[in-house]
């Protein structure tokens, strides 16, 4: 395995995420337009980041933002003809005001930012899981890309197995919505396996996995 598919692999990711930024981001694109293999990398976590925003509302800043802005400039008195620098500043000045004010109401600030962390791949099964995760590893969203059905009588449950130890619960997941779980006290360091069992209806009954693993992946 060539050593840099991991480093292409995380960078894809967020360049397709839009968090690859600066120098690094622009060396990036000039490696897009001569490595097709890496276009391609990249148009992979496209597809499969794409539908996360679905979950998202678009939501509609109250009038008093405007008027905190107005509020905000001097006096028209004191305004000069701007230079096209100015211009430039005052819009960003703009932007910047309007994140700040509009962001705080509708984000707690207790949320844990997630990011994608690996991808779950299927023996034989349709579809993925994506995986992302906060900084610290403690709290898991689970998003099922283009699953096929699960029956009624069957759970998939979620489980973390550190080497060398057995398989801990995380939770039920649900095939048809994003689940968001703890990580179970378990540490999520190199090589925990993640995977998921098709069980019947409620979960394992002897707490460890009694049915297929269906989807899997190592850290």
């Amino acid at each position: 395995m060539n050593s840099s598919q991991p480093r292409d692999n995380a960078l894809a990711s967020e360049y397709a995420l839009g968090t690859l930024r600066g120098r690094a981001r622009l060396r990036f694109e000039k490696r897009l337009q001569a490595e097709p293999e890496l276009a391609a990398l990249v148009g992979r976590w496209q597809t499969l980041l794409g539908g996360l925003d679905s979950q998202l509302q678009a939501q509609q800043p109250p009038e008093t933002v405007w008027k905190k802005i107005q509020l905000s400039l001097p006096p028209e008195r004191n305004v000069v003809v701007p230079s096209r620098w100015s211009w430039n500043y005052l819009g960003w000045a703009l932007a910047a005001g309007l994140a700040a004010v509009t962001l705080v109401p509708y984000f707690s600030p207790k949320a844990p930012e997630l990011a994608p962390l690996m991808v779950l791949n299927g023996s034989g099964q349709q579809g993925q899981w994506l995986v992302s995760a906060d900084g610290d590893r403690k709290t898991l969203r689970l998003t099922p890309l283009q699953l096929a059905s699960v029956s009624a009588s069957n759970s998939l449950q979620l489980w973390a197995i550190p080497v060398g130890a057995k398989p801990v619960s995380l939770g039920l997941l649900d095939s048809k919505a994003v689940t968001q779980l703890s990580n179970g006290n378990v540490t999520l360091s190199r090589g925990v396996t993640i995977a998921i069992s098709l069980e019947p209806q409620g979960g394992s009954p002897t707490g460890q996995p009694t049915g297929p693993v269906v989807y899997s992946g190592v850290l």
